[in-house]
């Protein structure tokens, strides 16, 4: 129950993405659309609402002319970065055992 609980709140294509690019520094809108290549901007900000909601990341409004908006992840959105890094070394070995064949 309890993964299934984990993939509920990171399930879809691009969570996974957007938490690895919030892993080490505060980020705009724009560059976190930057970073996560394929995702639309509507895409975006729909999980970003979703990852707020589930307490995954904090959305701050700065006092800017224009208004500037930073996403980070939240303390405890902070604690998938080990799920995070483990996935990226699974995932580098995966590619090297099926493109080694």
């Amino acid at each position: 129950m309890a993964v299934h609980d984990a993939m509920d709140v990171l399930n879809g294509k691009w969570k996974i993405s957007i938490v690895a690019s919030l892993c080490f520094n505060k980020k705009r809108y724009s560059d976190i659309l930057r970073e996560v290549t394929g995702i639309s901007g509507k895409m975006l900000s729909r999980e970003l609402k979703d990852m707020e909601m589930n307490e995954l990341i904090k959305r701050t409004v700065l006092d800017t002319q224009p208004v500037t908006v930073e996403y980070e992840l939240t303390e405890y959105g902070q604690k998938l970065k080990s799920v995070i890094e483990h996935l990226a070394t699974w995932g580098t070995e995966h590619r090297k055992k099926i493109i080694g064949k």
